[in-house]
C-alpha cells in the first residue's frame, strides 16, 4: 500500500512554509530516515525524511512551491526497487546544432561589435559559460581575421582600404548582475526588523566594561573547567547572559512586553541568543536561564549555535524569549546599536574587546574594554531604568563574584 509523505504540522505561528530542495526524484529509492525534501519556514528549515525504505513514485509540490501544514508532499511505494536507469538521451548540443547567432549566446559588449562589424557570430568560437561568446572572442577572431591572407588576389592598383584599429579589451567583458528572490527566512527578518523601527519607540543608551576581571577568571580557570564540564569551554557570553538575569530580576520592566494596551510582566527570564548563520540571524532561546548554572548556560548555546548552522532548530527553540543578547564583537564590531526583537522591550549588545588607556585612581592604565549598548522600547522603559539595568550589568561583569552571590 502506497504512503502518504505529509510535511510536518506547523505551529500556530508559521503559517506556511515553502519547499526549499528536493534531495530524491520520482523513481529513486529512499532508506528509513533518509532525508526526502527541506521545507523553508519563516523560522526554520523542516527536514522531511523517508517513514519507510521504498521508491518515491510521485512528487506533488514542486521546489518553491508553497505549502500548508500537513500537506500532502509525495507518494512512495513500500519496499519497491528503483528501475535501472534509461539509457541518456541524446544532449541538445549532439542532437542539434546551436545557432551561434542566437543573441542570447552573447553579450551585450559582443552583440554590438558583431552589428558595427558586420560579422558572422556562427565562425567565432565562444569561451563563455555555456558556450557564450564575449567580447574578448570578437576581438580574437576580427585580429586574427586581419592576419590571414586574402582568398582573393588584391589588384595593384586598387585603393588601400583603411585598416581597421583594434580595440583594446577592457578590464572586463560584461557586468553581469544577479537578480535572485528573497528566502523566506530572509524576508521574514527583513520584516520584523522594519516592524520593529516603525512600531516601537526604540531608543538606546551605552556604557563600557572593564573585562579584565572576568578574563583573569577565565585565564586561571579555563582548563579546569573544561575538564570538569565534559569539554564545555568557558566563554564570556554565559557571564553577560548570568548578568543579565540578576539584573533582569532587579528591573521587571525590562523583562516584560508589551501586548496590545497591556504590560506582560515575565517572571522567568529565557534569553534569546543572536547567532549569525548562512540563512541569516536567528534567535533561539535559553529556557528559565535564571536557573542555569554557568556552564549549563555555555553548553547550550554552543548546542544551540551548531544546530543552528546546520539547519537543525525547531520551531520550539526559536519560539518565545523574554531578552536578547547579541555578540556582535566577534565580527569586529566595536560599537552598534542593536534592534529589537519583538515583542521583547530589551536586547543586550555586545562588541569587540579592545584595550584602551583608562584613568583609575588618577593614574592612566591600559585595560581591556568593552562597549555596551542596551536598545529599549521606550514605550515601556523609562531612560532612567534602562540606565540603571545597563551599569548594574557592568558591575556584575567588573565583579563577577557578585554574580554567585547574587549581590
Amino acid at each position: 500500500m502506497a504512503i502518504e509523505l505529509k510535511a510536518p504540522a506547523f505551529p500556530e505561528s508559521v503559517a506556511d512554509g515553502e519547499i526549499a530542495a528536493w534531495h530524491k526524484q520520482e523513481g529513486e529509492s529512499v532508506a528509513r530516515d533518509e532525508l526526502i525534501v527541506e521545507i523553508e519556514t519563516d523560522k526554520v528549515v523542516m527536514e522531511v525524511v523517508a517513514p519507510e525504505d521504498g521508491v518515491i513514485e510521485k512528487i506533488l509540490a514542486a521546489e518553491g512551491e508553497t505549502i500548508e501544514s500537513e500537506a500532502l508532499l509525495a507518494i512512495i511505494q513500500p519496499g519497491a526497487v528503483a528501475s535501472a536507469p534509461a539509457p541518456a538521451a541524446q544532449s541538445p548540443a549532439q542532437s542539434a546544432t546551436i545557432d551561434d547567432n542566437d543573441p542570447a549566446l552573447m553579450g551585450p559588449a559582443a552583440r554590438q561589435l558583431v552589428e558595427e562589424h558586420g560579422l558572422d557570430a556562427s565562425q567565432v568560437t565562444g569561451t563563455g559559460k555555456g558556450g557564450r561568446i564575449t567580447k574578448e572572442d570578437i576581438l580574437k577572431y576580427m585580429k586574427t581575421a586581419e592576419a590571414a591572407p586574402s582568398a582573393a588576389p588584391v589588384p595593384a592598383a586598387a585603393p588601400v582600404q583603411a585598416r581597421a584599429v583594434d580595440v583594446p579589451p577592457g578590464p572586463s567583458s560584461e557586468r553581469i548582475e544577479k537578480r535572485v528572490p528573497m528566502t523566506r527566512m530572509r524576508a521574514r527578518i527583513a520584516e520584523r526588523l522594519l516592524d520593529a523601527t516603525q512600531q516601537t519607540a526604540m531608543l538606546s543608551t551605552f556604557n563600557e566594561v572593564n573585562m579584565a576581571p572576568v578574563m583573569a577568571l577565565r585565564s586561571k580557570y579555563k582548563e579546569q573547567f573544561e575538564k570538569t564540564h565534559n569539554g564545555t569551554r568557558l566563554g564570556f557570553m554565559g557571564f553577560f547572559v548570568k548578568a543579565a538575569c540578576e539584573a533582569l530580576k532587579r528591573f521587571p520592566e525590562v523583562n516584560a512586553s508589551i501586548d496590545g494596551s497591556d504590560v506582560v510582566y515575565h517572571g522567568y527570564q529565557d534569553i534569546g541568543v543572536a547567532v549569525s548563520t548562512d540563512g541569516g540571524l536567528v534567535v533561539p532561546v535559553l529556557r528559565d536561564a535564571d536557573f542555569m548554572s554557568l556552564a549549563d548556560v555555555e553548553a547550550a548555546i554552543r548546542d544551540l549555535g551548531l544546530r543552528a548552522k546546520d539547519n537543525k532548530l525547531t520551531i520550539e527553540d526559536m519560539t518565545g524569549g523574554t531578552f536578547t543578547v547579541t555578540n556582535g564583537g566577534v565580527f569586529g564590531s566595536l560599537l552598534s546599536t542593536p534592534i529589537l526583537n519583538p515583542p521583547q522591550t530589551g536586547i543586550l549588545g555586545m562588541h569587540k574587546i579592545q584595550e584602551r588607556p583608562m584613568a583609575v585612581n588618577g593614574e592612566v592604565v591600559v585595560l581591556p574594554m568593552m562597549y555596551l549598548a542596551l536598545s529599549y522600547d521606550h514605550r515601556l522603559i523609562d531612560g532612567k531604568t534602562a540606565v540603571q539595568f545597563l551599569v548594574a550589568v557592568k558591575d556584575l561583569i567588573e565583579d563577577p563574584a557578585r554574580i554567585l552571590l547574587q549581590l
